[in-house]
């Protein structure tokens, strides 16, 4: 089904709204594809209001080997209205050597972030703005203990290809770019860009298979006389999500909701 022209123009803007740090970001010859692993069970809020997630993630440095990574995180939501939703949230993040699993993680991150997300239902083109502010605790294999603080923000564009909305039988593509900022530095720290495509086959289940590049970025520095250049180190992965989605107590009043990925 072709899309209509301020469809294709809004996806081609979100797109384009990077080209400039895609040119600066590009991966480093020889770099493998990893992947990304996203199991969601999702609680709507509804006519309710309260709602809420958990969700598990694993990654890999190449695809489908090298396992690296894991997240295990979940959160307690309310809607303010069917357009604007609230969250807190919290999470356990830890980082291992590929070849060293057994020696446990080299980093464990615990943290806590509070958000708030807009939703936009434009027709046939559906937008979600995710503010986020995140406070995070490192504890390294070393012993070291550091904190930090991050603020993200998040443009995520949806387009149902056989349906006006997103519902059961539906496919879509989903498009986002997330910017990470540090208030200590690097300012600009990362930023994330996906490109996919999902389809939710009822009330409950809905799957998403996309490629994902993460770049992140680091000041210049002037020590002891020597200058170091910002530098910039960017991958590319492939998404593999399911997320299960429980049924809301009155679904025929409930409002639409996107099948937003929680990362």
């Amino acid at each position: 089904m072709l899309l209509s022209r301020p469809v294709f123009f809004a996806l081609f803007g979100l797109l384009w709204l990077n080209e400039g740090a895609w040119a600066q970001t590009s991966a480093a010859a020889g770099t493998p594809w990893g992947n990304w692993f996203v199991g969601t069970v999702v609680l709507p809020g509804g006519t309710r209001k309260w709602g809420g997630f958990v969700e598990v993630q694993a990654r890999t440095n190449s695809l489908f080997q090298e396992y690296f990574y894991n997240e295990l995180k979940g959160g307690v939501s309310y809607d303010l209205d069917p357009n604007f939703t609230v969250l807190v949230g919290g999470g356990r993040y830890a980082t291992y050597q590929p070849s060293a699993l057994g020696d446990g993680p080299l980093s464990i991150e615990k943290r806590l972030w509070e958000q708030l997300v807009l939703s936009q239902f434009l027709t046939r083109l559906k937008l979600e703005h995710r503010y986020r502010v995140e406070q995070r605790w490192f504890s390294q294999r070393d012993g070291a203990d550091v904190f930090r603080q991050r603020i993200r923000y998040r443009l995520n564009a949806f387009v149902p290809l056989n349906q006006k909305s997103i519902a059961a039988h539906t496919v879509f593509l989903s498009v986002y770019d997330e910017i990470f900022l540090n208030p200590v530095g690097p300012t600009f720290e990362r930023n994330r860009i996906y490109a996919g495509v999902g389809y939710q086959l009822n009330a409950h289940w809905i799957g998403q298979a996309g490629w994902v590049k993460q770049a992140n970025f680091s000041t210049a520095a002037f020590q002891q006389g020597i200058f170091t250049p910002p530098a910039t180190s960017a991958k590319n992965s492939l998404v593999l999500a399911l997320t299960y989605r429980l049924s809301p107590r009155r679904p025929k009043t409930d409002p639409q909701s996107l099948p937003s990925q929680q990362d």
